[in-house]
């Protein structure tokens, strides 16, 4: 497995547009200081050393040095060694709905967005647990399997989209169906799935199926995202919202009948995410009731840092452009090289 030791110093790469924009900003002003002097074909012959090229190679070594050092600080690593361990925790499959209802505003900055955002905050929670995670629309679709890092948990949650499905709607029943199917094969572990939904539900067997899964031994939690009054669902590249046959804007509302039906049809809780922490805190405290099993993860003990190889090539750029001159060498001017 690969990670940074640390990793908050890429920030640093930020930098490299600013540079690049500066050195473009500086080769206009002197283009323009130039063009004072007179006709440019005329100032290149009085200048035959000059060259064009090499100061923006220069440049451009410099800054992928400076990039690749970046790197180096951040520490670059290869896990070596692989272990078991055995940790007290539970099983939990998150479904979350990306149909374009949940771009609605009615929570800032919007159903999505607030859902990612209390499930990154509930996934910093589940240091001994295992997550895994499903996306649905009108069809169901595993994101990351089940494991106990977090680190790659949120990293899949930053890139869903409502895109990431391509049939639209809300089958809520297919994604329970689903999670249940997609936890280890570990017996006598406790195992819950939340469905963040806004309710719309398009499907007449979710209520069913959680009632099946609640039979099966899972507890099935609802977080509903969205308000009762409801929201326009903004088209995607425009600044329209969606419409209907008849050309009204579609309201979007939260189902909140649909969501305490489901959690209680599955044993669990419903919870309404709003514009605060409660809905993560009333969660997690859910799920910290349950009781804890053994359960075995794998994670990488040893670490190898593998700065070396980009050390020797940040080497070789300074090298090349110690050696590069601004100006052309006199003794090989009559080769064009740059």
């Amino acid at each position: 497995m690969f990670r940074f030791a640390h990793p908050e110093y890429l920030y640093l790469l930020t930098l490299v547009p600013v540079f690049i924009m500066f050195f473009i900003y500086s080769l206009i002003i002197k283009n323009k200081r130039l063009k004072r002097f007179g006709n440019k074909v005329i100032l290149k012959q009085l200048m035959p050393d000059v060259s064009h090229w090499r100061p923006r190679i220069k440049f451009y070594i410099l800054l992928s040095a400076m990039a690749l050092t970046i790197f180096i600080v951040a520490g670059p690593q290869f896990g070596t060694k692989l272990e078991k361990e055995k940790r007290q925790g539970i099983e939990l499959m998150v479904a979350m709905d990306v149909s374009n209802s949940m771009m609605a505003e009615d929570i800032v900055p919007n159903r999505l967005a607030k859902s990612k955002q209390i499930l990154s905050k509930l996934i910093d929670e589940l240091e001994n647990d295992k997550v895994g995670l499903i996306v649905f629309a009108g069809d169901s679709y595993i994101q990351m399997p089940i494991t106990t890092d977090v680190i790659s948990a949120k990293m899949f949650l930053s890139s869903i989209n409502t895109g990431i499905v391509p049939v639209q709607g809300t089958s809520i029943g297919s994604a329970i169906k689903l999670a249940m199917n997609s936890f280890s094969p570990v017996e006598g572990v406790k195992r819950a799935i939340i469905v963040i939904t806004d309710g719309e539900n398009h499907e007449e067997d979710a209520v069913q199926v959680a009632q099946e899964a609640k039979e099966a031994g899972f507890i099935v939690h609802v977080l509903g995202v969205g308000s009762p009054e409801g929201a326009p669902i903004p088209v995607q590249g425009s600044n329209s919202f969606k419409r209907d046959a008849a050309g009204n804007v579609v309201i979007s509302k939260l189902s909140e009948a649909m969501c305490q039906e489901i959690s209680n049809a599955g044993g669990g809780i419903y919870v309404r995410a709003d514009n605060t922490n409660a809905a993560l805190r009333i969660l997690t405290k859910e799920l910290d009731k349950m009781t804890k099993s053994k359960i075995d993860s794998k994670v990488y003990k040893n670490y190898n840092e593998q700065f070396q190889p980009i050390a020797w090539l940040v080497l070789f750029l300074l090298l090349l452009d110690f050696c590069m001159l601004e100006r052309k060498n006199p003794l090989l001017r009559k080769i064009k090289l740059f």
